[in-house]
């Protein structure tokens, strides 16, 4: 599988109660439980009037599908290469 990183434009999202989110969090497990590949969302940050979703799933086709079902912007999704933080740096702790 392949991970991606989804960008959602959605206006006052950063004023989405937690109710709001446990609501977009079932609608997206239901889009989720609906597509019948393998699917895994891996979490989600909500900044400014954007929602930022990490997902891993097959290909991009599947992710699009996905918003389509629960209803969701994908304004724009890029596969994610390669992942770092501070542990990769030479001499970090593991």
């Amino acid at each position: 599988m392949h991970r991606f990183l989804i960008e959602r434009e959605i206006d006052g999202a950063s004023n989405l109660t937690d109710a709001d989110l446990a609501e977009i969090a079932q609608t997206s497990n239901e889009a989720v439980a609906s597509l019948g590949v393998p699917y895994h969302w891996v979490t989600s940050y909500v900044a400014g009037d954007k929602i930022y979703c990490l997902h891993e799933t097959e290909d991009v086709e599947t992710i699009l599908e996905h918003a389509r079902r629960g209803g969701f912007p994908a304004d724009l999704v890029s596969v994610v290469v390669n992942e770092f933080g501070p542990h990769s740096a030479p001499g970090a702790a593991a």
